[in-house]
């Protein structure tokens, strides 16, 4: 009985050791940026999205989590005036042919797993963009109370198929690539 007990304390003060060491680090969510580009067979366009939220977590300095929301109502494209076809291409975006704001106000990425390597870290995690989830892997580099990201999102697995020659034939120039950039860069 002896041993169970102090192999119980000792479970808990191991947890409650390494909680200690955990740090969740919190971002600037106004100072955080998301910057997009997507592509199609005439040109592409540009834009911008906003975090609600975020945080990395980090024991003894070393990255092991992280969760982040983004506000999808926040979307924005950069490489229109207003007036000339800006606030068209924004409805469409927001419309459920694309990301169907209206009922998914929010996308969410949650870190998994987090590899040291050089210059960084190579992510796992699972992005919920339009109420599906689909594991994704990419690079983050961290530089003291800023980190960074450049990542390729295929949106077909979040079931935004609208213009995708993977789905539809005969679209000419009118195709989107399948694909969308997101350029993240989070302040701490």
């Amino acid at each position: 009985m002896k041993i169970k007990l102090k192999s119980l304390f000792l479970a808990f003060t191991l947890i409650a050791t390494a909680s200690i060491y955990a740090q969740q680090k919190q971002i600037n969510a106004s100072e955080s940026s998301i910057n997009w580009t997507g592509k199609k067979v005439t040109g592409e366009h540009t834009g911008t999205l906003n975090f609600s939220s975020g945080f990395l977590t980090f024991d003894s300095d070393i990255l092991k989590s992280g969760e982040f929301v983004v506000d999808m109502t926040s979307l924005a494209v950069t490489d229109l005036e207003a007036g000339k076809g800006k606030e068209k291409l924004e409805g469409h975006l927001t419309s459920d042919d694309f990301f169907g704001v209206k009922n998914h106000k929010n996308a969410k990425l949650v870190i998994k797993e987090a590899t040291k390597m050089d210059g960084g870290y190579k992510i796992t995690g699972d992005l919920t963009i339009k109420g599906k989830t689909n594991p994704i892997t990419f690079d983050l580099a961290v530089n003291g109370g800023s980190a960074t990201t450049t990542l390729a999102v295929d949106r077909t697995k979040y079931d935004i198929k609208y213009g995708s020659g993977s789905f539809f034939d005969n679209l000419g120039d009118k195709a989107i690539s399948d694909e969308f950039v997101l350029e993240v860069n989070l302040k701490m």
